[in-house]
């Protein structure tokens, strides 16, 4: 496995929303899930340390995207963009009944806490999502990873996603959902 770029400053990565599918091959996929229940289908990519989540209902669709710097991306869609520092909210309804909230933290932590949260997160996702550790000179250790984790419900899907950066004992926090009881 390539090792993406894992030493780039928290504050550059950014958060994207598209209404548009995105394509597979403008992004390095290191895991991928699919589902598809009685109302939606959603892809999920761990893309390094970002991800992309895409939820297709009817003739809609919704793309939360965490990307590095640098990465090419398509204009046409683009409903919201920002860079990641401390913390945000933020909420969004499309026609056709598909509202879409996320809250996402930036957490710099002291070394200590950073490795015990690091850990746990690790031992957790053993067990259920989505998990990519990617190897490499770290300190103490510590290897940068993605954690999705993801709950699928009838008209409602949960997202969860966890990106470490060691060498910046930092840890960004998504939750994000995505309703469709409209």
């Amino acid at each position: 496995m390539d090792v993406p770029r894992t030493n780039i400053a928290v504050s550059e990565l950014t958060f994207s929303l598209f209404q548009r599918p995105l394509h597979p091959e403008l992004f390095r996929i290191y895991a991928r899930r699919h589902l598809k229940t009685e109302r939606y289908e959603m892809l999920l990519w761990a893309t390094g340390s970002s991800h992309l989540v895409s939820i297709f209902a009817d003739d809609v669709c919704l793309t939360e995207l965490i990307s590095v710097p640098g990465q090419l991306l398509p204009k046409r869609g683009l409903i919201e963009r920002f860079h990641f520092r401390g913390q945000r909210t933020h909420k969004c309804t499309l026609s056709r009944g598909l509202s879409y909230m996320t809250d996402f933290q930036v957490e710099k932590m002291s070394s200590n806490l950073y490795r015990q949260s690091h850990l746990d997160l690790q031992r957790f996702a053993r067990n259920r999502g989505l998990f990519v550790a990617f190897p490499g000179a770290t300190p103490e250790g510590l290897e940068p990873f993605s954690y999705i984790d993801f709950e699928a419900r009838r008209e409602e899907l949960h997202v969860h996603a966890f990106h470490a950066f060691p060498d910046q004992v930092t840890i960004i926090k998504t939750q994000s959902l995505f309703d469709l009881h409209g």
